[in-house]
Parts: C-alpha cells; structure tokens; sequence
C-alpha cells in the first residue's frame, strides 16, 4: 500500500489529508494517509472555546463565501446545515477618525468606492480628499507590470488619505501588514486586473457591482452577506476531519527532517522514530518547511526562509449590554495607525453571527500586534486586556469591567506577502517540483484565507497523488 505523510494538522494539512482519502477511495487505489502534528491539537488557528454561554473564536471567526473552497468542503463532512450567514441587521464597518468611529462609506471595497455620492457625503476625506478620489477614472494606467506594494499603487491611483484613512486599516486587519511593504499583485489582483483591463478602479467596481445581488447592498467596507462561519464554531470544521482520520493523525509529533531518495522520502522525528513514504505533503509555516526540508531541498529551504511572519494576538471580552451607552450595531471596526491607538482592529462576535453569547451580552474582540505595532506582542496578558479596555473605553464608552477575558496569542503567525511574493512563490513551487516526492502548501504561499488554505491542501493532495499514482503503474 502506498503511504503519504501530511506534516502539519492546520486547516491545509487536514484539507490535504482528507483530498487524499477522497481520491483514493473514488480510484479505488489504497493508500495510507498519515499526519503528524507537533502540538497537542489539531487546527492550529481554527479553534473555538466554549466558556460560560460564550463562543470564543481564537483565530478566524468566518470565511469568504465567494470562493466555494471552504463551503463545498464543510459540504462534503456533512456540516452543510450547519453554516449560518452573518446577521444582516448588523452589517456595518466602521473606522476610528479622529477618535470616533466613522461609517465607511457604501459600496467602499478595501481600497476603492464603487460611488462617489456615499464618499461625498462622508466625513472620512477632506474636500482636497474628496477631489482626488473623484480623479481617479482620468488617473493613467501603469504601463510597468512589475509588482508594487498595496500603499504605492493606492496613493497613485486615489490619494494618500485613502490609504491612511481606509486601505491600510482595512488591510492590516487582514494582513497585519506594512501597506508600503505589502505585494498588490499577491494580496489584491483584481484591483491591478480593473486598472489593466478597465482603467480605473471606480469604473470596474461599478460594473461588478451591478452584478452582485440585492442582499449584500446596503453595507460598508466588506460584502458581510458573502461570509459564513458554523453553528458550532470555526473550530467544529477542523475537527470533523481530526476525527475522520482517527489514529492515522498523531499529536506531538515533531519532524525534525526529511530526505529523499529516488524510491522514497525518509523522515525522522524528536522521538527518535523514523517513518517512510512515497511522498510527502509539508503544510507547516515558511521557516518551519524550511527546516524540515533544509535537507533534501536547500534552495526551497533558504526561498522559505525568506518569507517573513508577523505574530498578532485577540483578546476577546464580554460585556453586558447595559455596559455600553448606547448598543453597538455594527459588525466592528478597523484602527488606522496614524490614530496611534493599540489594536489594529475590534469585531463584534455576538453580532456578526447568532449564539455566541448569553442574552443581555455582548462578545467583542480587539486585534493587537501585526508588523506596525510589534511592540504590543511583549506585553502580558494583564496588559494586553488592560489596553484593550481603554480602547473600548474611548471609543464606545464601555467603563465596566468585563464578565469574560480570554487573551490568544499567534507568534510569527501571519506570513507577509510582500512586494515580489508571487515571483519567490513560483521558484518555491519550482524548486520543490525538482525534489519530485514533496509537495508544499499553506498560507505562506497564495493566500492566508481559510479557502485559499483549504485549495492549496487539496491542490497538493491532488498534484501528489497523480505522482504516487503514476510510479505505482
């Protein structure tokens, strides 16, 4: 029987191992599927905490429904039913301006407006702002097709007081990243497509929009109607396949380093243990592929390395909802860094989805550390609640104390695409195609959302397979 080994238990290597099981089974050609994670718990990130009525997310809270990854997946472990839409009434971003939390204006996605009329309105820009913005349609297009970071290709086609005022909020809290250090071509190419093949952002936003149905109009800064998360928890998708694959998948197992012959690949782990397969399937974070493959494959060793990471905390508090002055409603909020406060962001759990808080309660979340703030990663938890409070303070008003604070942290977790990304990820793809056994996949490479981890596991599951399958014949 064929073996194939998954390093790493996160939501790629799950997505990975459960691809492998689903093909072997519809080619009827066996193998065995094996999956060695060096915590004790599958799902890295995606882990939901139940505690006191309340549902604690400690990584992602949702996934992007436009890519049907995530969707078809839960689809296919029988979760189906369970998915459940954000709460509609509720669908607003906001962002802190001037020390209050200002409506981003409708229709506004990331970086650009699909209409002038709601930025015209808003108290966002200056009337100089506003101007620029309205400019963008007669702003050239790039004749240069390298790539260019996020803050360069915002400011050349709208304006500085996009990108400080909403892009690079917006982008931090998806990233935590530097915008003047961030890859447009990696982390935003439909943006470069609308300036390439239409010539201007607000015109190709335009047209997108009067393809996208009535139910997700009427909101800010995000399509909230295209996210979805699971009634019991982003936690419960990890673990459906955790338990699927039983004993094949062994906690606290650490791969210390894989080498590859041309019959097999041969690894061996702290324990002491050794394990051969026919390949292997690294779905870990850059600098621990890197360190894993740092024998078998140098150059895609030192092309990892090269990827930075970021590390980023939450910290999640409830409130009653007689705390606040007057109840929030909205999804949450995103922090310029030039407001100089101390988290990147907030998101109201219990009023993006449903039953994820005791009634009268209010579940909130700050987001703190990210590149531009590393600072706030060296504080203890104490600290880290405390500062947390004086922003919901100053912005909402809330003085009490919380009934609930949980504290998560994810050191050098966010991987950083940076200007030149998708070109270091193209010679990584070809590097490790020369080692001919081993596959890579995971949020270093072209996407750090739940769908874009869940087709890079399946993608790998699917290139790997075909190579086991073919030198078996």
């Amino acid at each position: 029987m064929a073996r194939i080994v998954v390093i790493g238990a996160g939501i790629t290597g799950l997505a990975a191992a459960y691809r492998l099981r689903e093909i072997s089974r519809a080619h009827e050609f066996p193998i065995e599927v094996a999956v060695l994670e060096r915590s004790s718990r599958a799902g890295g990130p995606l882990h939901s905490v139940v505690r006191d009525g309340f549902t604690i997310e400690t990584g992602a809270d949702s996934f992007l429904t436009e890519k049907p990854d995530a969707v078809a997946l839960a689809q296919r472990l029988g979760l189906g039913r369970d998915l459940i839409p954000t709460r509609e009434e509720f669908r607003r971003t906001m962002v802190v301006h001037g020390g209050r939390l200002v409506e981003i204006p409708d229709g506004f996605s990331l970086m650009a407006p699909a209409r002038l009329g709601p930025v015209m309105r808003s108290p966002l820009f200056s009337p100089l702002g506003k101007l620029r913005i309205a400019l963008e349609p007669l702003v050239p297009k790039r004749k240069d097709r390298r790539d260019e970071s996020l803050g360069a290709f915002v400011t050349r086609r709208l304006g500085r007081e996009i990108l400080d005022r909403v892009a690079q909020p917006l982008a931090g809290g998806i990233y935590t990243a530097d915008p003047w250090r961030l890859s447009i071509r990696a982390t935003s190419p439909r943006f470069v497509e609308m300036e390439q093949r239409r010539g201007s952002l607000i015109r190709g936003l335009r047209e997108a929009e009067k393809t996208r149905s009535s139910k997700s109009s009427g909101t800010s800064g995000a399509r909230w109607s295209l996210f979805a998360t699971l009634r019991g928890g982003m936690g419960t998708l990890p673990q459906a396949i955790a338990s699927m694959l039983g004993e094949t998948l062994r906690l606290g197992a650490t791969v210390q380093q894989v080498t590859v012959t041309e019959q097999e690949c041969q690894l061996r782990l702290e324990s002491g243990d050794s394990l051969s397969a026919d390949a292997v399937i690294c779905a870990t974070p850059a600098y621990e592929s890197a360190r894993i493959l740092n024998l078998c494959n140098p150059r895609v060793a030192e092309l990892l390395r090269s990827i930075t990471y970021a590390s980023a905390a939450t910290v999640n508090l409830g409130f009653r909802q007689s705390d606040f002055p007057s109840p929030p409603r909205m999804f949450g909020f995103v922090v310029p860094i030039l407001e100089r406060r101390r988290i990147i962001a907030g998101s109201f759990t219990s009023l993006k989805f449903e039953n994820r808080a005791p009634a009268d309660t209010i579940l909130i979340r700050a987001f703190v550390g990210g590149q531009l703030q590393s600072e706030m990663n060296s504080l203890s938890d104490d600290a880290m609640i405390a500062a947390a409070r004086e922003e919901f303070h100053d912005l909402l008003g809330v003085t009490a104390a919380p009934i609930l604070a949980v504290v998560q942290r994810w050191p050098e977790s966010m991987p950083q695409y940076e200007v030149g990304h998708l070109d270091r990820v193209a010679e990584i793809e070809r590097a490790a195609e020369a080692s001919g056994r081993v596959g890579i996949a995971g949020a270093a490479l072209r996407g750090v959302g739940i769908p874009d981890c869940i087709r890079a596991g399946e993608q790998a599951a699917d290139k790997i397979l075909d190579l086991v399958m073919r030198n078996r014949r």
